[in-house]
């Protein structure tokens, strides 16, 4: 058999291709075989790459190349006659030629050094092909020779001609910018080292999603222990690939979380116990091959991935552990919460019962298990008490010596205390005995002024449930935190406020430095730190009188915020709410027309949630949100817009009647620009006819703030408002003036047009085409005129309005 009859033979088929291997090796010594053998190899040449024979003499030489013994010289010659064709003009052969080199690299052992130069310097030359495929190959064959450059790092440091720091280089500026997703997904075969490690990582962020779902499911795996990467490149892996866009890229994430990095850390505390092979034989489980669950090693994993910062509402170690419970049933059976797990509580034990509480009441399939695993509602309220207790004390301590350990434990108590509460929000309160135990303790925390703002947000958020949800349960909830502010109002200074005993029953809850205008309703106190309090800081020294200031600010702000929970999880009206009228009359009004900067701006921020439970109260405060978004500092305007952003939403596009507008959701505040939505009782003057000048004014605004005398976060705000006022239903009845006020959005490139364009658009496929065809032919210049109207005049002109609304308000 002759060497053309060996290349006939496997283009047939794969089987047999090492018996002619065999045959070809037994031609080795005949006359002219080198010849003839290049001459089929480059008959190969070209032929394309779709061909199924020519991809099957492509594997044949490898499988010859990789058996054959003492065919070094063959070898060389047939690689020194292919390197010209690396230049070739035709891309075919340019691509037959990197590959065939590219499989005979990956099969030889040895090659000699000359040859080896003049292959890698032509094999660059191929990484910048404008063929893909060609680029392919080369990255292949390179990746395969920085291999073995790195393995003889330290002699060829010492060389004169260096190779590997800068073939490797330039591998890694490929992985970084090649175009083809291909080549940089073979490039993460790359040896991981300290210089390759970080441009690895750097792939969870790549714009194909096979190669982001390749790093999580192979080279992440492959790593070995996650421990040996840094706390910040742990938490973006994490929160990379478990909010990727790619459901298999989450997939993949999830399964490293659950499967890799829990392991990591249940084997180590294995491997201390017992000998490698013990651990091997008697600690993996039959079935899937894990360690047995080992609590420890899961809060191991917790701390891993810094949970006290990243358990947080927005953090990912929440999704995370969602992920863990859906996937590692042998863990939820195996977590047991004792009294013994409750006293000895840390903040990554705590985050895994909260976050297992959370699965198992999103599964019906596990909710059974709350039942024999979390405590009855009386007994968490006991080991939350402690907590609580132990969290003030903290507090205390850190206060008096503000130290980094001080700090840093009352850290982790307060996010003990947070997880705890999470807890109580969930619990069934049908038991009674239980519910006036929890009353009773979120009732007495509330009252410490020393209990930090987030435990205080979900300390009232779990009092509202712990109350009916009927409207007597309400006004109860109202009464109670009220009662409470009172309580922590009266921690200022009691003995300094005893000889104006008289000042301080009229007190209002306000600054010190607080003024209120004569011009004041009648249900607001005229006295406000008055004269009492002149005569007492006369007394004072000066540094005194400053200490005794800021103490005043603390704790108003401590009841603004107090109030600000509250209002954030009532629904009823102001009016009919004689403890939300209180409130309101005694401590926002003094709030808002307070001097203080903070107390002023948490002051607004309650105003403006009371105007979502009083639409009337509402139209009597559009002037003063308007006038904050043009005389007040930068927070206040955002606060402005989102509240007024709020009070549309709550009216909705047509100002209709109250029985369809639907409820605010407990939580959604005017601070948070989340559109909170309520009843619109008596809605009056400002939505009336929400069409033509009137709707200009009330967008008047928003308009305004897109201007470059605004801050980068106010135009931001404004165009995010105006993308909920859009999706909410304002477009359809204000064509005109929204495309105008999108327009000057991207004339002045206000931060945020280009999501503010694509609402725009997406709100435009929703419209009757009809319509379409009409603002077509108007863009288009078509028949239908384009008129002028007071809203384009006055958008043109830039003018801000000022929300020409009746009513008294509250004195800015």
């Amino acid at each position: 058999m002759s060497v053309a009859d060996v290349f006939a033979d496997v283009q047939r088929s794969l089987v047999g291709h090492k018996t002619l291997a065999k045959r070809l090796r037994r031609l080795e010594n005949t006359p002219n075989f080198e010849a003839h053998i290049k001459q089929c190899i480059f008959r190969l040449l070209d032929v394309s790459k779709s061909e199924i024979a020519g991809n099957r003499v492509i594997k044949f030489l490898t499988v010859y190349f990789e058996s054959a013994d003492g065919s070094d010289r063959t070898t060389s010659s047939i690689m020194l006659a292919l390197l010209p064709y690396l230049c070739a003009k035709d891309k075919t052969v340019r691509y037959r030629a990197t590959q065939i080199i590219s499989q005979i690299l990956g099969v030889l052992g040895t090659i000699d050094d000359d040859l080896y130069k003049v292959i890698r310097h032509e094999l660059i030359k191929r990484l910048r092909d404008k063929v893909p495929a060609i680029r392919l190959e080369a990255v292949m064959a390179l990746g395969r020779l920085v291999e073995n450059e790195m393995d003889n790092e330290e002699e060829e440091q010492g060389s004169d001609e260096d190779f590997a720091p800068g073939l490797l280089d330039k591998l890694l500026d490929v992985l970084q910018n090649d175009t083809n997703a291909d080549v940089r997904r073979a490039l993460l075969k790359l040896p991981v080292t300290a210089k390759t490690l970080p441009y690895l990582l750097e792939r969870a962020r790549d714009r194909d999603g096979p190669t982001r779902r390749t790093l999580y499911s192979h080279v992440l795996t492959s790593l070995g222990d996650f421990r040996h990467l840094s706390l910040s490149m742990r938490e973006k892996l994490l929160r990379w690939g478990l909010r990727d866009r790619d459901e298999k890229v989450r997939r993949a994430a999830a399964k490293l979380f659950r499967e890799h990095w829990i392991e990591d850390c249940a084997g180590s505390r294995v491997e201390a116990m017992v000998d490698e092979d013990e651990a091997d034989s008697s600690s993996k489980g039959e079935k899937n091959g894990f360690y047995k669950p080992s609590i420890p090693a899961l809060v191991e994993l917790l701390e891993r991935i810094d949970t006290l910062n990243t358990g947080h509402e927005t953090g990912i170690a929440r999704e995370a552990m969602k992920e863990f419970w859906a996937g590692r049933r042998d863990y939820r059976g195996a977590v047991t919460f004792d009294d013994e797990f409750w006293d000895t509580l840390t903040p990554e034990s705590a985050f895994m019962a909260r976050t297992f509480n959370d699965y198992c009441l999103q599964d019906p399939e596990c909710s059974s298990m709350l039942e024999d695993k979390m405590p009855e509602v009386t007994r968490l309220g006991f080991h939350l008490q402690r907590h609580i207790n132990e969290l003030l004390v903290k507090v205390q301590s850190a206060n008096e010596s503000d130290t980094d350990d001080r700090v840093a434990e009352q850290a982790e108590q307060e996010f003990i205390v947070e997880q705890l509460l999470y807890i109580a929000q969930t619990l069934d309160y049908t038991d009674e005995v239980g519910r006036r135990k929890m009353f009773s303790l979120l009732r007495h925390a509330l009252s410490m002024a020393d209990l930090p703002e987030e435990c205080t947000r979900l300390a009232v958020e779990a009092l509202r449930l712990v109350c009916n949800p009927d409207a007597a349960g309400e006004r109860e909830f109202a009464s109670v935190v009220l009662e409470a502010i009172a309580e922590v109002h009266d921690n200022i200074a009691a003995s300094d406020m005893e000889e104006d005993a008289e000042d301080h029953e009229e007190d209002s809850f306000v600054s010190a430095r607080s003024e209120v205008s004569d011009h004041s309703s009648d249900s607001t106190p005229k006295h406000a730190a008055g004269g009492g309090q002149s005569r007492r800081n006369k007394q004072l020294s000066e540094e005194e009188q400053e200490a005794q200031a800021i103490k005043e600010i603390v704790i108003n702000m401590k009841c603004l915020h107090i109030a600000q929970c509250m209002l954030q999880n009532v629904t009823g009206n102001l009016q009919s709410n004689v403890h939300l009228r209180s409130m309101f009359d005694n401590l926002v009004i003094p709030a808002v027309r307070s001097h203080e900067v903070l107390i002023r701006e948490r002051g607004v921020q309650c105003l403006g949630l009371c105007c979502l439970l009083e639409p009337k109260l509402a139209d009597e405060n559009m002037r003063l949100f308007t006038l904050l978004l043009k005389k007040g500092h930068e927070t206040l305007q955002v606060v402005a817009l989102q509240i007024l952003c709020d009070i549309l939403l709550a009216r909705g596009p047509s100002g209709s009647s109250p029985s369809s507008q639907p409820q605010p959701a407990p939580g959604e505040s005017a601070s948070s620009g989340a559109g909170a939505e309520t009843d619109t009782n008596n809605a009056t003057t400002a939505t009336t006819g929400n069409n033509g000048s009137n709707m200009t004014s009330l967008l008047s605004p928003f308009i305004k703030a897109l201007a470059h005398s605004f801050p980068d976060e106010v135009r931001a705000t404004a165009t995010t408002s105006l993308c909920k006022l859009m999706l909410c239903g304002f477009y359809k009845d204000n064509e005109e003036l929204f495309d105008q006020i999108v327009e000057r959005a991207i004339q002045v490139a206000a931060k945020g047009w280009e999501l503010l364009e694509k609402v725009k658009n997406a709100v435009m496929v929703d419209r009757p085409k009809d319509k379409l065809g009409e603002r077509e032919k108007e863009r288009d210049g078509g028949a239908i005129p384009v008129t002028t109207t007071t809203s384009t005049m006055r958008i043109s002109t830039g003018s801000a309005g000022e929300g020409r609304v009746s009513g008294e308000g509250v004195d800015a």
